[in-house]
């Protein structure tokens, strides 16, 4: 088990992308940090544990957080990074494409939320972050589903707010810019552009950009900043 001097933080999809990224930078940070994806991580780095699961599967997310208990006995932070999206017009979205967005972004951060407050309790200490995306602000064409399902996901955070304050636990949410990843690389480049244009930073964001937020979120001295949504890239115009 780590001391005190070693927090321990899980990041789901760690994988690639914004969740390998904030998992070095809180390796960085001297965090141990768990990751956890539906496959292999396909890296390594010390002090970094990944573990294989479904987050939308309460079996599997009960497991998990088994195994982490196991070898930490503590949880200082969940960062619910782990999501599906899909991009098509509300006419042509067949159901199992909203289902799978509703089971993997909202039902796996609900998952891995509670099972992260009930070890966190223990210590009246903890630090939950979701993100949610400026589909939700922006309510950008055709990604309808996505957008429910992160405007879900905002707020779920905010009710657990409310209901983990009184444990030490805070709750707060990210909206990323459009970052250079997977994700967005099945985006016409043209539908980039014009959402770029759309905001006041008009550029690209980075995993700095979403690191710095997080770690306004996990600092000790937050715990007073609960139930917040932060969306990068400045306020959408229009």
């Amino acid at each position: 088990m780590n001391g005190e001097s070693n927090p321990v933080a899980l990041v789901t999809g760690a994988s690639k992308g914004i969740g390998r990224a904030l998992v070095e930078h809180l390796l960085g940070r001297g965090y141990q940090v768990v990751g956890c994806s539906r496959g292999d991580a396909g890296w390594e780095a010390e002090g970094f544990l990944h573990l294989q699961a479904d987050i939308s599967d309460e079996r599997q997310v009960k497991s998990l957080f088994r195994e982490i208990k196991r070898r930490y006995g503590r949880l200082d932070a969940a960062i619910n990074n782990a999501a599906v999206a899909s991009m098509n017009h509300f006419l042509l979205t067949p159901a199992a494409s909203i289902e799978k967005m509703l089971s993997a972004n909202v039902v796996g951060t609900f998952l891995v939320s509670r099972e992260a407050a009930k070890l966190m309790r223990k210590r009246q200490y903890g630090r939950i972050v979701n993100f949610s995306s400026l589909a939700v602000p922006m309510r950008l064409a055709g990604q309808s589903a996505y957008a429910a399902s992160k405007a879900s996901v905002e707020s779920l955070s905010q009710v657990m707010a409310r209901e983990l304050a009184e444990y030490g636990i805070t709750v707060n949410v990210i909206g990323p810019s459009p970052t250079e990843t997977d994700m967005i690389q099945r985006v016409p480049k043209d539908k980039i552009e014009q959402l770029i244009d759309s905001m006041v930073v008009r550029r690209l964001g980075t995993f700095t950009d979403v690191a710095n937020v997080l770690d306004f979120f996990l600092r000790r001295e937050s715990e007073a900043v609960t139930g917040q949504v932060i969306y990068l890239g400045g306020i959408p115009n229009g």
